[in-house]
């Protein structure tokens, strides 16, 4: 697997009920369930940047620089799964497949999106989104090893 970057699609479970500070979007809500979290890795390191979002979410590190870092930095949150494309920019295309409901203006400030994070109440069902998304760019795509 190409380590040059591409994109990814994080898959996150939450066990309860948060409200979350989320930097400069303020107060949200995020009921317990299944969410998916689009996002490129296409700069310096690649897909490195998956392995700083998994360190948030297990309490490795602090540090918060995207709308992602405040939902993985709450305790019952977890990454349970990766979908990943190497070489290609498909994040917004990825994001706008994933069928379920969008938290608005959530990881897309950078771009035109609505959202590129999404909840169903499913997780077999947002795991079949995802990977079809990502079967849809032209690219090698990957599914990493669940996590619990």
């Amino acid at each position: 697997m190409s380590e040059t970057g591409g994109t990814y699609t994080l898959l996150i479970g939450l066990d309860g009920v948060a409200t979350i500070e989320v930097g400069a979007l303020g107060e949200h809500r995020f009921e317990a369930g299944w969410y998916a979290y689009v996002g490129s890795a296409r700069g310096p390191g690649g897909f490195s940047r998956v392995e700083r979002h998994r360190e948030l979410a297990v309490g490795e590190r602090e540090t918060r620089h995207w709308h992602i870092d405040y939902l993985l930095g709450h305790p019952t949150a977890s990454v349970v799964g990766v979908v990943r494309t190497a070489g290609v920019d498909g994040e917004c295309a990825v994001a706008r497949a994933v069928g379920g409901e969008r938290v608005p203006g959530f990881g897309c400030s950078d771009c035109g999106c609505d959202s590129h994070l999404v909840s169903r109440d499913s997780r077999e069902a947002l795991c079949t989104s995802v990977e079809r998304a990502h079967r849809d760019l032209d690219g090698e795509t990957t599914r990493l090893p669940e996590m619990r």
